[in-house]
């Protein structure tokens, strides 16, 4: 079956697309990828619904994220020249506007636009059925770390570093029993948004020149760290309702200047660290993923402070597919499973009662 994946994160950055091919549970390749980047002005709407946007805003932008996630999909097709009646699906987790488990786990995006533009079903809605069986509708992929990208001699952690982070250990590949998972806490969020307050005209830190020119405050750091979410035991999800622009406004404050977004690498780097220490067994190996795979400042921070208990950093590329298309890929793959009638969670990572087939249909 071809499947079209897609996936807008806590980055805000725009719509990844991954056309990809399953030929079972255990077999996943990647055919193409393409992403369509937000405008300025589509990201500010985003960032506006975020900050508690009129319900009009909230609608319209509910229709502009399929509008934007349909042109997503026509790249994506053209990029691995396939016409839209040969997909079995397409997977549309939404952007996520409001996460607040156990109650809501709100996405925004229009799942009829895509059904009604490419006439095949539409598979959206993941995070509900979790949320209602008592989970945290999050994180999902580590169902998919487990299947298609643990190794098969020994455990190995998967690290997605995106808006927020997340890590999956996985004892050996396919094997589900033992699986831990959970966000770690911020992971580009905070170093992007205090990067924009010191430089207006950057979206992000560029090939990480601002934090390479700071250094951490060690004292402010400590304090962060001290924050409640870090010492919460698995399962544990976040997003930018916690670490967001407020939060963000906040150290920029306390640390002005290059010395912030330095100081917020640092916060990426040791809270992923000890989430690994005092949560997950020990693993060999962590496999970094997501847009913080691009940050030179925090990848050379962060593989020196894993060395300090003999774990090597690898790159997903070196093992798999290029590291950026993971997520898409990882939903295209949970929307195989909802429509074959199996499960896509891992209780014992997002806390739910039980494993759950997750999403709804929305027909061709």
């Amino acid at each position: 079956m071809h499947l079209v994946g897609l996936m807008s994160g806590t980055s805000l950055d725009g719509v990844d697309a991954a056309l990809v091919r399953i030929d079972g549970p255990l077999s996943v390749t990647l055919i193409a990828f393409v992403h369509r980047e937000y405008s300025v002005t589509e990201r500010g709407r985003v960032e506006a619904v975020l900050g508690g946007g009129e319900i009009a805003e909230v609608a319209r932008l509910h229709a502009a994220l399929a509008e934007w996630a349909a042109e997503a999909v026509d790249a994506v097709l053209a990029a691995g020249h396939l016409r839209a009646d040969r997909l079995g699906g397409i997977a549309f987790p939404g952007q996520t506007i409001w996460h607040e488990p156990p109650i809501v786990s709100w996405q925004l995006g229009e799942p009829a636009i895509l059904a009604e533009r490419f006439g095949v079903r539409v598979v959206h809605n993941f995070r509900s059925r979790d949320v209602a069986a008592g989970g945290q509708g999050a994180p999902l992929v580590p169902l998919v770390d487990a299947l298609c990208f643990g190794d098969s001699g020994h455990a190995r952690v998967l690290l997605n570093i995106g808006g927020m982070a997340n890590v999956t250990w996985v004892p050996r590949r396919a094997q589900l029993e033992g699986v831990v998972g959970a966000d770690t806490g911020p992971g580009m969020a905070i170093i992007d948004a205090v990067a924009h307050l010191v430089d207006p005209g950057l979206r992000y830190d560029v090939d990480g020149h601002l934090a390479a020119a700071g250094t951490v405050d060690d004292a402010v750091l400590a304090d962060l760290l001290e924050d409640p979410f870090f010492h919460l035991a698995p399962p544990r999800s976040t997003g930018r309702e916690h670490f967001g622009v407020h939060y963000a406004e906040s150290l920029h404050r306390r640390v002005p200047g290059v010395d912030g977004v330095r100081t917020a690498v640092a916060l990426t780097v040791e809270s992923i660290a000890r989430c690994c220490e005092r949560f997950l067994p020990h693993a060999p190996e962590v496999v970094l993923a997501g847009g913080g795979a691009k940050h030179p400042v925090l990848v050379a921070a962060l593989s020196e402070r894993l060395a300090q208990r003999d774990v090597v950093l690898r790159h997903f590329d070196e093992l798999f597919f290029p590291a950026h298309a993971k997520e898409a890929v990882a939903f295209a793959f949970l929307a195989w499973l909802t429509l074959h009638g199996q499960p896509g969670n891992v209780p014992a990572v997002t806390g739910a009662e039980g494993m759950r087939v997750l999403g709804s249909i929305t027909p061709p």
